[in-house]
């Protein structure tokens, strides 16, 4: 038998029509009019009464409805049932992140994430390297960056990370405290490579370029975190990343009246015509969580 003459015959029977039947499961007019017809022929039995106006079931059709219709809506549900698996993102996730968000940030992520996604299995790889996506197969990466350069990846912008200025006590004792941005000057500097381009500090709608003599550069946050520690410099760190240091002693905040450039949390991957199923479920994710629980909340 035809199922999709009986899928046909239904649609006709709740609709008491040929062309609204038509209308809902969108086939022509004439194609309904031949299916039924054609199962009628099968069965040696006519379904309807058929009228100008209406189109009603005979005893036969009554009976063919009463017992047919179950058995549609138990193959439909399936169908839908099965679709909705193959909807289901799974596989094998591979995300590429800097190490300090693998300890402040990722870990806590990762865990609910599989959590929520049971089918989909997390492939790490924490490194203070910039990742070619494409080149290594990573599905992801997520980066920490004053700007993003231009490239084919598609970038979102997940959160602003709050950047300000630190140092430590023994530093600042031995090279003094600046009180200005103009004092900054000439202090000796640690940089993380994310936060390129010189460093350009604003107050009260002034915005002065600072002239520090820059004696590291590092890839790597907690270098440059351990670096400010033990005396290295002044340097920008993400208050987050700080927030303990500040808290023990171990690092000052200066110009706390000046304002830093901000840098971005951003989630990167590679431009197709059809994103991976688990690529969006991680990109709407990690957004959900970072609404609840934003970086600078963290400790």
């Amino acid at each position: 038998m035809d199922l999709s003459r009986l899928n046909i015959f239904v649609a006709v029977a709740e609709t008491a029509s040929f062309s609204g039947a038509g209308s809902r499961i969108t086939v022509p007019k004439a194609t309904v009019s031949r299916a039924i017809a054609r199962l009628e022929a099968d069965l040696g039995q006519q379904l309807f009464y058929r009228t100008t106006r209406r189109v009603t079931l005979t005893r036969a059709g009554r009976t063919l409805y009463k017992r047919v219709t179950p058995q549609i809506e138990a193959l439909r549900q399936a169908v839908n049932t099965l679709a909705e698996r193959q909807e289901q993102p799974s596989g094998v996730l591979r995300i590429t992140a800097p190490n300090d968000l693998g300890t402040s940030f990722l870990a806590d992520l990762a865990t609910h994430f599989s959590a929520r996604y049971p089918a989909i299995r997390l492939d790490l790889e924490l490194t203070s390297r910039h990742v070619d996506l494409v080149a290594e197969g990573f599905d992801v990466a997520l980066r920490a960056a004053g700007r993003l350069a231009d490239s084919s990846l598609i970038a979102r912008k997940l959160s602003t990370i709050d950047v300000q200025l630190f140092a430590s006590p023994s530093y600042l004792a031995r090279r003094g405290t600046p009180r200005t941005a103009r004092q900054l000057d000439g202090h000796d500097m640690v940089q993380f490579r994310g936060f390129r381009g010189p460093l350009r500090l604003r107050s009260l709608g002034h915005s002065v370029v600072c002239k520090l003599a820059v004696r590291i550069v590092a890839d790597d946050l907690s270098f440059v975190r351990e670096a400010l520690r033990a005396g290295a410099g002044i340097g920008l760190l993400p208050s987050f990343l700080a927030r303990n240091d500040l808290a023990s002693g171990a690092l000052v905040r200066i110009l706390p009246r000046y304002a830093a450039p901000q840098a971005g949390l951003y989630l990167v991957h590679p431009a197709a015509r059809h994103v991976p199923s688990r690529v969006i479920a991680f990109r709407d994710f990690v957004v959900e969580r970072l609404a609840h629980q934003p970086l600078e909340a963290r400790a």
